[in-house]
């Protein structure tokens, strides 16, 4: 009996080489997160920088800024803005979502070196999609508000993607940013949103 194992396990072929390769991984990484009360929508996981606890005690309110912006706190030694991602994107705000936690969290967005804070009541899961099958977002589905942020849309109803580069550089975040650098002569501020 052993040695007709023998037998079988010589007669088989373990070549390595003959094996063909697994195809390249085309998938994404999403991160998954609530969007209002019942929806949610993913971001890229290439573009987030981080994932921290909001202390609400530790964010430092800023006169004059748009109704969205919650204000700064220390990341890392640096200034960064809070954004309610739910209110930017006409959701109701996260003061008036009942599940929020004492401690919501804040998803870090780096675009051109410039880090900002993306609150949202928490994180979901990690998942892999296939971004080639994107779909344009359609008006009526979506609240007005959110349509410029959607990169696309997940076939089957999972959920749109949001675009980072288009929430950083939404007009509403840079109009006190622009008069901040004409007050200074034109000169950026590494880190400065507004």
């Amino acid at each position: 009996m052993l040695n007709s194992l023998n037998h079988a396990l010589t007669a088989t072929n373990l070549d390595p080489l003959s094996l063909e390769p697994l195809p390249p991984e085309t998938r994404q990484r999403l991160l998954r997160f609530p969007l209002g009360l019942h929806d949610s929508a993913l971001l890229p996981l290439e573009e987030i920088a981080g994932i921290i606890t909001v202390e609400l005690n530790q964010i430092l309110p800023v006169p004059e800024m748009p109704g969205c912006v919650l204000g700064i706190c220390n990341w890392r030694g640096e200034m960064l803005w809070l954004v309610d991602l739910n209110h930017l994107v006409g959701c109701p705000p996260l003061s008036q979502i009942r599940q929020v936690l004492a401690s919501p969290l804040a998803i870090v967005v780096e675009v051109n070196d410039q880090p900002l804070g993306l609150v949202v009541q928490q994180v979901n899961d990690i998942e892999l999609h296939e971004l080639n099958y994107l779909q344009a977002a359609t008006v009526g589905l979506f609240p007005s508000q959110l349509i410029p942020f959607i990169l696309g849309v997940l076939p089957g109803g999972n959920g749109p993607v949001l675009n980072v580069t288009a929430i950083t550089q939404y007009p509403l975040l840079q109009i006190h940013r622009g008069e901040e650098e004409r007050g200074r002569g034109g000169e950026g501020e590494r880190g400065r949103w507004f």
